[in-house]
């Protein structure tokens, strides 16, 4: 698997690698210490949701970080209790917690970049995921994001995004790496592991050839189209001196546009779990007659008051 990291890398800088201890983030730690890159702090959160394989993970992660003579962070959350309490998804509070415990790390180590392992078949199955939820369309991965955890903002980079999990699984294998393997990504439960497991491979044989990368394209044509129409919007001045909404230029905008800032506004909010009906009931306060106010998950509102849209 020829990634050359340096393209995207630098090496004078420091970075914190998100390792899991699985396959995709073993890879990408070993191809980093194969090429060259020593200013790296391994981190890794255990979930405590598989119970001692948890735990065995992070000593497997510990054990890899000291072979390379690399410094570690090891983390540990109950992200089920965490879940529970704010009435998040799993997938939604593991991210949450990940990105607090990326973001103290960052403090302690004086670094905000954050390496992670996704690669191109994640990517595709984030795509079809915001499809099939119907409120982001056609949006997937992108090689850097940032996100501003408390006072601090991190920068995610993804190096490994256009390799395929196949040529991961061979240049492991050839090299005979270890790495732990959590079987509960074989289980066609959650909805991620379907898509991945089940609706890909179908997807496949129906059209009689691998389709991740039409996907994946048809994703970055879109991405493109976005980042136009962001340029549009902008220069709207949509928003109040408060980061408010103003109601009254929400209200001259095609639907279609209103659905797109307000996606925009809640996700900038940090609002998790945003789907197509949870838009639409946001959707309801421009209408005057309508209520001034609905809810949101994590006992957050979106308010309408004084001609502007804001959450509280």
């Amino acid at each position: 698997m020829p990634v050359d990291l340096t393209a995207s890398l630098s090496k004078r800088s420091r970075y914190l690698v998100a390792v899991s201890g699985g396959r995709d983030s073993v890879c990408l730690l070993h191809l980093l210490v194969d090429q060259g890159f020593g200013n790296l702090v391994v981190c890794h959160l255990n979930h405590q949701l598989r119970g001692l394989f948890s735990n065995d993970d992070a000593g497997f992660v510990r054990n890899l970080a000291e072979s390379f003579g690399l410094p570690f962070e090891i983390g540990r959350l109950n992200v089920k209790r965490l879940a529970d309490d704010h009435q998040l998804s799993i997938e939604a509070a593991a991210r949450a917690a990940r990105r607090e415990f990326f973001a103290a790390c960052a403090q302690r180590q004086k670094t905000a970049k954050v390496l992670l392992a996704h690669h191109a078949d994640d990517n595709a199955e984030t795509v079809l995921f915001n499809l099939l939820r119907g409120s982001a369309g056609l949006k997937g991965m992108v090689p850097e994001t940032k996100h501003k955890v408390g006072r601090r903002t991190l920068t995610f980079l993804r190096p490994l995004l256009q390799a395929r999990r196949a040529d991961i699984d061979e240049w492991l294998d050839d090299r005979e790496i270890d790495y732990r393997d959590d079987h509960t990504n074989d289980q066609p439960v959650a909805t991620r592991n379907r898509l991945r497991l089940e609706a890909l491979p179908l997807l496949n044989e129906i059209m009689g050839r691998d389709v991740t990368p039409a996907i994946v394209r048809a994703a970055s044509h879109a991405r493109e189209n976005e980042d136009g129409l962001e340029v549009l919007l902008d220069s709207l001045e949509l928003y109040d001196p408060q980061d408010r909404l103003f109601l009254p230029k929400l209200r001259d905008l095609p639907e279609a546009l209103q659905r797109r800032v307000l996606f925009d506004y809640l996700a900038w909010k940090k609002v998790p779990d945003l789907s197509s009906e949870l838009l639409d009931r946001c959707l309801t306060l421009l209408d005057p007659a309508q209520p001034a106010k609905q809810n949101l998950p994590r006992n957050k509102h979106l308010r309408r008051r004084a001609n502007r849209i804001f959450v509280d």
